[in-house]
């Protein structure tokens, strides 16, 4: 929330409406305010103009008389953030922000916009609904005390902050024996420190989990997409009640923030100073720390900041890089403690740092495979410490390191949302008005007072209070207090309860125990957080249904294209309708959808061995032709067989060894082997097939260029992105700095790539006679682009893939049969090379290749092609095969025709040809999106619909859009 200068007279208006207005409205206001209400109330987004609130301020100055205050408003003077000052932009990326004086923003607008009130309630933001994925409401303005009969607030232990995260901080690496954070283990067991468990909800993605941390409130599904939209702006919480605008608005000290920019887009123009670094050039695992530390000295010794939020994000990095098993890991884990120890020795021996709380935490935390995104143990585990000395007048300490827990719940384990509240008790604010998270009772002892623990928990009750009756207008404060489990729904029962804590609340300054009711608000608090958490979103329906009915008519659309094709050839097209119709069913179960690349691997083994069977038949027992195509078949499958072995994916398998991360690793030369000789066949390829139009040299020299550059790329970036698996020969090459940036040469391949590209298109209009050079050429530029973009461990599996489809284009596969194999090897791929349904299993690895700042353009191009390699390389290879077919069939079809009507016969066939499996392809798209819609819209209700079937739509979606882009 920002703080502009305002003019004196303007400071007299809000204490004049500070007294007059809040309250309940007079029913006599007439028409015009109340249409005026209602219209502010329906504004998605309210953003109110200054002549906005003046008018409202003269109008309710002129009409209210004397208006008794509400007795248990909780907001009792709220102010938000204007647009104007919401759409502010961060601060550019590694640039220090300095900000001294009113100055330099006297000239910004502030605006104050408070509660609305309409028959003595305060009127909130009605709950929006957008389809299947919906904003979830929130109330406005900014949290005020409300006066009780207890008194002040309690007195605060701390009166600064120090907000230390560690992105992707799984539990186990703070509390586990192979931790290297020793020295706040230490900390744990002399008692300076109490750490937790912090359960992130799904999705674990940064920006949800900032929102989570600083709101209190759960963060919905589309903030996924909002995380990876650097650019997006509609992510704000510029105008959201939260713990930093709250610290903000009481006081005491400038604000500022060194690490992670997600912060800077979330909190514009909060803070006064700040040094913001992009979270997804996931390849650096040290500078983009050193980046926050070299801040860290200098702050510890000015005296005029009561907030610092650090968010370091190398170990993240890490994760995505190599996994939680990396080497580098320990060392990360070693430098955080490091910062840890420097924080410690800070506030132990300077005078302004006495009262400072350390919180050390996790965003989220990492599965085995080092990424996050999903509902995995460790991906929702993070680790939560509290650090301070004055912690050790009431904790006595824990036994350090940990007994290690399988599923990463070491300690106490509390929610993300409870330290929202409970930071509101330590530092002396009041809880944000839409959190659900509730105060963590191992604080209860700084308050030795039963009047102010009564206190504390109350106030953040009433909190909850308000968002629940806000969500649920059901709820009734009157009815009966008891047999509260026989009630028939959640909300009647957290409603009885309420009416027992509320008959049972101490009185002020009542000497009796309070322990009992204690343990009893807790409860509250806590079911009320599960409740609220865990409330399905007001889904619209009529947008669901309209557009299943759009799906619906898109599928009997491609039913009528590819009919005629399906019912010439029912016997070729049964295992592709059975294939289709599985798929289907399967989209309604969590547990098929978690460990779908069974399904693919499964089908696509039975279909290979069926096509070894059919060939079998057209050709005679013991000939020459019988044995090739037995050689054949077998290649084909064993390639399949290591293929489905070269990453581990999905949930319950994914940590277990592989070809990829387990055997290249013990094996790293054999593994550099792989890949030389990869792209000596790329090379090999070029050279015969690419360039017909050159002499054998010139192509030579054409292709050598190419694969060059682009061999000379993967060597440096591996060499800064996994050095461990680099054997010290390999090293030699990859680490030969000549001065030029990966940027640039990432660049340079792309360039030759490019160039050699459009030449091909350019030519092959004036040679139209024989177009499949062109195709060859265009795939193998593909080829060796998407060997750019992939993992090294991944770059040999293309190996195998183009092994893979010479040797079906040996074979007289059938139109329907070449559809079948291009769909069932472009999923089978898409799992092999590590893909999932999960968004842990997004890889951003390549995403920046080439790209020296964010564009979301070229970003989510590079990123797409990086996760979809391998159902992109089999797009392009089905077009090789349905050229082939296309040979045979002309040949076939013109021996008994005039040779001179070769050309224009072959291209028509050919075009004919390609509609059709287009239109196959499309019914299997359209089903199963129709599939995909109607599992979302049955189990919108499921538990998994955010972490299992959501994103299983996405990655529908992405699918398709594959088949669009490149298919076509």
């Amino acid at each position: 929330m920002a703080k502009g200068a305002r003019s004196s007279s303007r400071k007299a208006n809000n204490a004049a409406l500070k007294s007059k207005v809040f309250g309940p409205v007079e029913a006599a206001r007439n028409e015009r305010m109340q249409a005026k209400l209602l219209a502010l109330i329906a504004q998605p987004k309210p953003k109110p103009a200054e002549k906005d609130v003046e008018m409202e301020v003269a109008e309710a100055t002129t009409e209210s008389k004397e208006v008794e205050p509400v007795a248990e408003s909780k907001t009792s003077e709220a102010m938000e953030v204007d647009g104007e000052a919401a759409k502010s932009t961060a601060p550019a990326r590694k640039t220090r922000i300095e900000k001294r004086g009113t100055g330099r923003r006297s000239s910004r607008k502030a605006s104050i916009v408070f509660p609305k009130y309409k028959d003595g309630k305060r009127v909130t933001r009605p709950r929006q609904k957008n389809g299947f994925f919906p904003y979830k409401p929130f109330l406005t303005g900014l949290a005020q005390y409300e006066a009780l009969e207890y008194g002040p607030p309690p007195e605060a232990p701390f009166d600064k902050v120090i907000f230390m995260v560690v992105d992707a901080l799984r539990s186990d690496f703070v509390f586990g024996e192979e931790s290297g954070f020793k020295f706040t283990q230490s900390l744990i067991a002399s008692g300076a420190a109490l750490p937790f468990t912090a359960h992130a909800t799904s999705p674990t993605i940064t920006m949800p989990r900032i929102k989570a941390i600083t709101t209190g409130s759960t963060p919905s599904f589309l903030d996924v997409i909002l995380n990876f939209a650097e650019s997006d702006t509609s992510s704000t919480l510029a105008t959201q009640d939260t713990w930093l605008a709250q610290l903000k608005a009481k006081g005491g000290g400038k604000m500022i923030m060194y690490g992670d920019d997600t912060w800077l887009k979330l909190f514009p123009d909060f803070f006064d100073r700040a040094d913001g670094t992009s979270s997804f050039f996931v390849a650096d695992f040290t500078e983009v720390d050193n980046n926050v530390t070299r801040h860290v000295p200098e702050e510890l010794k000015n005296d005029d900041w009561n907030t610092m939020v650090l968010h370091y994000l190398g170990l993240d990095h890490i994760g995505h890089k190599a996994g939680p098993r990396s080497p580098n890991m320990i060392p990360k884990q070693k430098e955080m403690d490091g910062i840890v120890s420097q924080i410690h020795s800070a506030m132990e021996s300077t005078e302004a740092l006495k009262s400072t709380l350390l919180i050390l935490c996790g965003d989220h935390g990492m599965n085995d495979a080092g990424n996050h995104g999903g509902s995995a143990p460790g991906e929702t585990s993070p680790a939560l410490v509290f650090i301070s000395p004055k912690l050790k007048t009431i904790n006595s300490g824990s036994q350090t390191p940990a007994t290690f827990e399988e599923n990463f719940q070491y300690y106490s384990t509390v929610e993300q949302s409870d330290i929202a509240p409970t930071l509101g008790a330590l530092l002396g604010f009041p809880v944000p008005q839409n959190n659900l998270g509730a105060f963590v009772p191992a604080f209860l002892p700084f308050w030795p007072s039963n009047n102010d623990k009564t206190q504390i928990l109350w106030r953040n009750a009433r909190q909850i209070l308000n968002v629940v009756q806000a969500t649920f207008p059901s709820f009734e404060d009157d009815g009966p207090s008891s047999n509260c489990e026989r009630l028939s729904s959640d909300v009647e029962e957290l409603a009885c309860q309420w009416r027992i804590i509320t008959k049972t609340r101490p009185k002020a300054d009542e000497d009796r125990n309070t322990d009992y009711w204690v343990v009893l608000i807790t409860k509250w608090l806590q079911k009320a957080s599960e409740l609220m958490s865990s409330t399905a979103s007001n889904y619209d329906m009529s947008k669901l249904i309209t557009g299943q009915v759009f799906a619906g008519t898109g599928f009997l659309l491609a039913s009528v294209a590819a009919g005629p094709t399906i019912f010439t050839s029912i016997k070729e097209s049964t295992p592709f309708l059975l294939i289709t119709l599985l798929y289907g069913i399967m989209m309604f179960a969590s547990s098929y959808v978690e460990e779908e690349h069974h399904f693919w691997y499964w089908a696509t083994t039975a279909w290979l061995v069926l096509l070894w069977i059919k060939g079998k038949r057209k050709t005679s027992f013991g000939t020459l032709n019988s044995r090739l195509l037995d050689i054949n078949s077998i290649l084909i499958l064993f390639a399949a067989r290591i293929i489905k072995r070269w990453n581990q994916t999905g949930q319950k398998w994914a940590g277990e060894p592989d070809i990829a991360k387990t055997f290249f690793f013990e094996h790293r030369m054999f593994f550099w082997y792989l890949v030389a000789i990869t792209y000596l066949w790329i090379l090999q390829v070029f050279v015969s097939k690419s360039f017909p139009r050159f002499p054998r040299l010139g192509a030579g020299v054409i292709a050598t260029v190419l694969v060059t550059a682009a061999v000379s790329f993967k060597l440096a970036f591996t060499y800064e992105d996994s050095p461990e698996i680099m054997p010290d020969l390999i090293k030699s090459f990859g680490g030969n700095d000549s001065g030029v940036s990966l940027v640039t040469r990432a660049r340079i391949t792309f360039m030759a790539i490019a160039l050699v590209f459009v030449y091909t298109l350019l030519t092959s209009f004036s040679h139209s006679k024989n177009p499949n050079p062109t195709s060859f050429t265009l795939h193998n530029l593909l080829t060796l682009f998407l060997a750019t973009q992939s993992r090294a461990t991944n770059i040999p599996i293309l190996l195998l893939f183009e092994i893979q489809l010479y040797l079906l284009s040996t074979q007289p596969l059938s139109l329907v049969e070449i559809t079948t194999t291009s769909l069932l090897l472009q999923h089978t791929s898409f799992f092999a090379m590590g893909g999932s349904n999960a968004i842990s299993s997004i890889d951003l690895s390549s995403a920046y290749n080439g790209v020296s700042g964010y564009n979301v353009l070229a970003v989510g191009v590079l990123t797409f092609l990086s996760n979809w390699t391998g159902p992109v390389f089999w797009s392009s290879g089905t077009i090789l095969l349905l050229l082939k077919l296309r040979a045979r069939t002309t040949k076939s079809t013109l021996s008994k025709s005039d040779a001179k009507t070769e050309a224009g016969d072959e291209r028509e066939i050919g075009a004919n040809l390609y509609h059709k499996h287009i239109a196959l392809r499309t019914f299997f798209v359209t089903a199963s999106l129709v599939a995909v819609m109607a599992a979302c819209t049955a189990l919108r209700t499921h538990l998994f619909i955010w972490t299992v079937f959501s994103p299983k739509y996405l990655y529908s979606g992405g699918m398709d859009m594959k088949d669009e882009v490149v298919g076509r």
